[in-house]
């Protein structure tokens, strides 16, 4: 079975409003909205693959990024491992390098069923936490 590590950044502003993005129609779990990041490539650390993912989806240099939590999620064929970190400081101002729709979200307004399911712990976390 194929075994996914992924860095995800939860990019929050002072407003603690949270940055997502859509998922491309053509991609697993398309439409559904997630935080920016991905695959941990050979050689790199998660926090490594943090920083290239979101300067090349968001277009944004992250600073002192901080993990909060790593969560294992098991689709029938993959298993995928996330590594969440909380992203406050950066340079730049994020958009959908790929051209994907992307907006700013209430911390408290996230809603689970908007997000891969993989994702509902993390978004559970962020709303209890608003």
């Amino acid at each position: 079975m194929k075994h996914l590590q992924i860095a995800v950044g939860i990019i929050r502003n002072a407003q603690r409003e949270i940055f997502i993005t859509q998922r491309a129609a053509d991609s697993h779990m398309a439409g559904f909205w997630e935080f920016p990041g991905g695959k941990i490539e050979q050689g790199e650390t998660s926090e490594m693959a943090l920083y290239r993912e979101l300067l090349e989806e968001v277009g944004i240099v992250a600073q002192n990024a901080v993990q909060i939590t790593t969560l294992e999620h098991r689709f029938p064929d993959r298993i995928v491992t996330l590594s969440f970190y909380l992203v406050e400081h950066w340079q730049g101002e994020p958009f959908g390098r790929e051209g994907q729709p992307v907006r700013w979200a209430k911390q408290e307004e996230l809603r689970a069923e908007e997000f891969p399911t993989a994702n509902l712990s993390i978004v559970e976390l962020l709303v209890s936490q608003a």
